[in-house]
């Protein structure tokens, strides 16, 4: 159908208010304009945040039929299944905490439907602070930031002359100068993929500590690190830092969603300080309820040690393959990156010195649904609340997040398709 086909949308109810899309909602929202369907393999998604989901050689069978005792057709409690609680605690114990005084326990995690769930939480919970967060970053925290409006969210720019890097003591100046009460931030980074880890990891654990700032760490694609140590499983988290799992102001957001790549479950925890968790639990009973019990309970056996480390290992060496391959190819395109990325399953590329109009995001997203293929433009990752800073361009323009989440077979085809893309501008220039 075409846009002038289109019927006009009804208009908003007085009560109510037009809830901008956020990145990759508007992408798939487009491309669906276009025919896209989930399960069309002639298109290419290299704009959804979701890694494929199928069967990994090396990897453990997946799950593919869920029983469902009597029991589970009650509500589970708002804060998770305590089973499934202590299987994380433990998960966490043993990962990252072995030897340590301070071990972490039921609880000490908060089990939500969702990613998006359990962050939601955790800012209902919020009290009237500063609390910062980085530019770029993952493009659903523009409306959690803004929706709730006991914080105050202040913006810090990561430089990408600079490879997106932040120390401690950049860390310092901004909890200090801006008197930042509590920091939101991805760990990998999504999209630029830079990761802080190991000694500079500890000095911001420790700086958290000293200035009772609260560091709020997405982890989600913690199990997606590419600079790790040979022989080490490649996994990283704060929770390795945390002296007293009770009293340091450090609050983990992870799930099923990217690590065990089973985003359909929606199958989230948080991991922090006891105060906070019961905070949570409570803003959980008025936000959304709970989770699915019987997923829940499913989810139990994909928290032994076993089975995570099968997982991750087979996750990694088919990823890295794919991280591989996109650079690669994405740099003899002509898209530059300010750094590889350390972690995730994304390319975070800067398009600006393509031929016209490949050389912004949009122009770029646009062209390339019609070969197709589905990215996510720059500027969605400009997280700006409330829309406070207006009147100019965003700094993020001349960007696009690629994503190397799908399947090998599709990654490739994609690339070949903007390869023609590229081609075509280039000699129409």
């Amino acid at each position: 159908m075409s846009s002038e086909a289109r019927p006009t949308p009804p208009a908003y109810p007085a009560a109510f208010r037009p809830v901008p899309r956020t990145g990759v909602i508007f992408v798939t929202n487009e491309a669906g304009t276009r025919g896209f369907r989930q399960d069309d393999p002639a298109w290419c998604n290299l704009g959804q945040g979701q890694p494929e989901t199928g069967e990994l050689p090396g990897a453990p069978p997946r799950i593919k039929a869920v029983p469902i005792d009597v029991a589970d057709q009650e509500y589970a409690p708002v804060a998770g299944l305590w089973e499934l609680r202590e299987a994380i605690a433990g998960l966490y114990n043993r990962l990252y905490r072995r030897g340590l005084r301070s071990q972490y326990t039921a609880e000490n995690v908060c089990v939500s439907g969702g990613g998006r769930a359990s962050l939601t939480r955790a800012a209902a919970a919020l009290g009237p602070i500063n609390l910062g967060h980085f530019l770029p970053d993952y493009t659903a925290y523009e409306e959690l930031l803004d929706v709730f409006k006991a914080f105050t969210a202040i913006p810090i720019l990561l430089e990408g002359e600079r490879g997106y890097a932040f120390g401690v003591e950049d860390l310092r100046r901004e909890v200090t100068g801006r008197g930042l009460s509590a920091l939101l931030f991805s760990n990998p980074g999504n999209p630029t993929g830079k990761l802080v880890q190991g000694e500079e990891l500890a000095r911001w654990v420790a700086l958290s500590r000293e200035l009772d700032c609260t560091l709020l760490i997405d982890e989600f694609y913690s199990h997606y690190i590419w600079t790790g140590r040979p022989g080490q499983l490649p996994v990283e988290s704060a929770a390795r830092y945390v002296e007293d799992v009770d009293k340091d102001p450090v609050v983990l957001f992870d799930g099923l969603t990217k690590n065990w790549r089973y985003p359909g479950w929606r199958m989230t925890w948080a991991v922090g300080p006891r105060p906070v968790i019961e905070a949570m639990g409570s803003a959980g009973s008025f936000l959304d309820g709970g989770g699915s019990r019987p997923l829940q309970r499913a989810a139990i056996p994909l928290l032994e040690e076993a089975h995570v480390v099968a997982e991750t290992e087979a996750l990694h060496r088919a990823f890295r393959e794919k991280r591989n391959l996109l650079l690669t190819r994405l740099e003899r395109l002509g898209v530059r990156t300010d750094r590889a990325p350390d972690g995730t399953f994304y390319v975070w590329g800067n398009v600006s010195g393509l031929p016209a109009p490949l050389d912004e995001g949009m122009g770029f997203f646009r062209a390339a649904l019609e070969e197709k293929v589905i990215v996510v433009p720059g500027e969605f990752f400009d997280v700006n609340p409330g829309k406070r800073r207006r009147g100019r361009p965003s700094r993020f323009r001349g960007y696009v997040r690629f994503s190397f989440g799908p399947a090998m077979g599709v990654l490739e085809t994609a690339v070949s398709r903007l390869e023609r893309l590229v081609l075509d501008a280039t000699r129409r220039r």
